[in-house]
């Protein structure tokens, strides 16, 4: 009979692709949990909450794990958001705790997502930079932007990579604009506090 192998492969086919769609269906309802957290962690930051953050980012690291253990083969696309969050997350507390980024080994994600976390990164910090400005305080406003421009000068040439790291041509775009626009923002200050020191000695 020409379909007999036909006809008892698929139902282990079957079997195969119900377990593959169970686990996605896991990633989509779960990966969202992940996104909150990270989300939730970085309004702490900016709130300087830092024992808040630093919670939600833990949790989030213990959600993604269990997220891993499901997304074999194709279905690692459905972490690539998750992962990138909590890369977000995780450099801007380090950033703002004066610490070291940590590294995509350290982390534990992939490529992509450490690329694609540390470009979102940028637009953090540029809020960071302005509420420090707000506050007189042009010396960490300063710092911070030295660390945005280098991040940004890092992972320029990953445009080349746009087909394979979605979208971050388009985000290295918006964030040499948000480069511009705060180095535009911190000299006027950097002036006018000079300004004002200059006013001052003359009294």
């Amino acid at each position: 009979m020409a379909i007999k192998n036909v006809k008892s492969s698929l139902p282990l086919i079957s079997k195969n692709l119900e377990k593959t769609n169970s686990k996605r269906e896991f990633l989509i309802k779960n990966n969202r949990e992940t996104v909150i957290l990270c989300s939730q962690a970085i309004i702490s930051i900016h709130k300087n909450d830092l024992n808040t953050a630093k919670k939600k980012i833990e949790k989030a690291r213990s959600e993604l794990t269990k997220l891993k253990q499901k997304s074999t083969g194709g279905l690692i696309r459905y972490i690539i958001t998750p992962e990138q969050e909590f890369v977000e997350a995780a450099s801007l507390l380090a950033i703002i705790e004066g610490k070291e980024i940590p590294s995509v080994k350290s982390l534990k994600v992939s490529d992509e997502s450490y690329i694609l976390g540390l470009l979102d990164c940028i637009g953090e910090l540029k809020r960071q930079i302005i509420d420090k400005i707000r506050v007189g305080d042009s010396k960490s406003a300063t710092q911070l932007f030295d660390t945005m421009e280098n991040l940004y000068l890092l992972l320029y040439p990953f445009a080349s990579y746009d087909k394979i790291v979605k979208e971050a041509r388009r985000k290295l775009d918006v964030n040499r604009m948000l480069v511009e626009e705060t180095r535009s923002v911190l000299t006027e200050e950097i002036r006018r506090q000079e300004l004002i020191k200059a006013i001052n000695k003359k009294k």
